[in-house]
């Protein structure tokens, strides 16, 4: 079992780079009253989904729900 700590510890670890570096390479959001409205700019817009920022989000998504169960697992005393 301690190496299969290891290797989710790895797995995490990865992940955490992972998630920095995406955070890192996306648009910062428009400032001031549209990010609170959320007017113009929505994630659901036209082919927004389709570009290389909407790919980043959804890669994005999968990488936080993936550790926030890896961190979940982790501190399981299972192991």
């Amino acid at each position: 079992m301690g190496a299969l700590r290891i290797i989710l510890t790895v797995i995490y670890i990865l992940i955490c780079i992972a998630l920095v570096v995406l955070v890192l390479m996306q648009e910062g959001k428009s400032a001031g009253l549209g990010a609170i409205s959320g007017a113009a700019e929505t994630y659901w817009g036209k082919n927004k989904g389709r570009s290389m920022e909407g790919k980043l989000v959804k890669i994005t998504t999968g990488l936080a729900v993936g550790f926030m169960l890896l961190a979940v697992v982790l501190n399981l005393t299972l192991f």
